[in-house]
């Protein structure tokens, strides 16, 4: 799309200017710069200098202010106009505002006039607006672009990842009945440690070391939860003390997870078919790839298909300490989720899966989150295989309700006994742990 089209699409529902008593605004910037700027030179430029690209636009603006309808604006006014219209082409225009605010994790549009975003765990509605579906579409085509990805009639919805992280999400009409809608999930640049966590009151210092020891003593990790329950938040944190001097190798459907600090993460991502049905790579497939990379961790975003399967191969084979996320409401459902998963990929007797799942996984943290927005670690449980009963237990070690501020220990599992012969934590340690958590040492 051009840079004229793109200034056509940005307009506001203001009104017309140079009508009598109304001082210039939006509209009229807009159609005096598009008279100025040469478009398809900007355009070019915004290909390979998208800061020049800014500039000029930036230059035709100072023309146009210096003239003596824009002489009773304030240089406040002239400033906001000028951002506006370069968000207006350049950037997410209305939505601008919302990505720079570090404290808004989520936004969605559904069409031009509801715009809504999530703060702290709540849902808000944003006094920003689209003026009219051909500007929401019209942002949504250039999120896409550059990312080599399409939405039209033929293909209507589309997952895309921009080049900060965040996780897009469009679809458009005739499938979204109102206009154009648009999520996108914003992931900080600062990843959140387990420390913080601790902090924003997720869960305690007792609970910081159990799932630290969990992950030095190379136990396989499965964070449970719905939506929203902050699982990636914590798979990150998790993954922040893996040793490093360990070679890790994070697989994900769309890049979320971050390493700031540890020296040897290759990063792998699935790809989607293209518009001709082609070119699909598949999480299982980056997992059995991975298999021949030497992994010393395998940390998967999440389990969603028949790469369960081979995940719980791998755990089974020599590649203890990995790490994923599931989506289950409890526990006890995760290994009915994970059941259904593994027989996507082969159809094999629900005992044999479960045996599977109970050698394979040691602990699983179930996230959940609160009615104030809050997210917190609601339990914690091992599995274990009953060959009388043909079933995967689910042994309780730790529960939280809602409203409780610490939560319960009700047992420790066995391998905590053991953390100081493997070096993972010292004797006092634990025994200080087990005192804290009300545990029989």
């Amino acid at each position: 799309m051009s840079l004229l089209e793109r200034v056509r699409q940005a307009g506001n529902d203001v009104p017309p200017d140079g009508a009598a008593g109304i001082e210039p605004g939006f509209d009229r910037l807009r159609e005096q710069v598009q008279l100025l700027v040469s478009v398809d030179e900007v355009a070019a430029l915004q290909a390979e200098n998208p800061e020049r690209a800014r500039n000029e636009v930036r230059s035709a603006c100072r023309r146009v202010f210096g003239r003596m309808e824009w002489s009773r604006l304030s240089a406040e006014r002239r400033r906001y106009l000028e951002s506006e219209l370069i968000d207006a082409i350049f950037g997410f225009g209305p939505l601008e505002a919302l990505l720079a605010d570090d404290a808004v994790t989520e936004i969605m549009v559904n069409g031009p006039k509801k715009v809504f975003f999530e703060r702290d765990g709540r849902l808000c509605r944003s006094a920003q607006e689209f003026a009219d579906d051909g500007q929401l579409r019209a942002l949504i085509d250039r999120v896409l672009g550059p990312l080599g990805r399409r939405i039209d009639e033929s293909s209507p919805m589309v997952n895309a990842r921009l080049p900060q992280g965040h996780r897009v999400h469009a679809i458009i009409p005739p499938l979204a009945l109102d206009g154009p809608v648009l999520t996108i999930r914003k992931f900080t640049k600062q990843v959140m440690t387990l420390e913080d966590m601790v902090a924003k009151g997720s869960f305690d210092q007792a609970m910081m070391w159990f799932l630290t020891w969990a992950v030095r003593a190379r136990k396989s990790v499965a964070v449970s939860g719905g939506t929203g329950s902050g699982k990636t938040t914590l798979l990150n944190a998790l993954s922040c003390v893996i040793p490093p001097e360990e070679r890790i190798i994070t697989i994900e459907d769309s890049a979320e997870l971050r390493f700031l600090e540890h020296p040897h993460v290759v990063r792998l991502e699935a790809r989607p078919r293209n518009a001709e049905g082609c070119g699909e790579v598949t999480i299982r497939d980056l997992v059995t790839n991975a298999l021949r990379m030497r992994p010393d961790r395998i940390v998967v975003g999440e389990c969603r298909g028949a790469e369960a399967l081979d995940m719980l191969q791998a755990m089974n084979t020599g590649h203890d300490g990995s790490l994923t996320t599931l989506h289950a409401n409890s526990p006890e459902e995760s290994i009915a989720r994970l059941t259904t998963l593994v027989r996507y990929g082969a159809d094999l007797p629900v005992d044999v899966i479960e045996a599977n799942i109970a050698s394979a996984i040691d602990v699983v943290v179930q996230t959940a989150r609160s009615l104030d927005g809050s997210r917190r670690v609601s339990e914690v449980v091992a599995f274990s295989y009953d060959r009388e009963k043909r079933h995967c237990a689910v042994e309780h070690l730790f529960e939280r309700g809602e409203g409780d501020r610490r939560g319960h220990w009700f047992s420790a599992p066995s391998w905590v006994a053991g953390l100081a012969s493997r070096g993972s934590a010292t004797e006092k340690e634990v025994e200080a742990w087990m005192r804290a958590c009300c545990l029989a040492a």
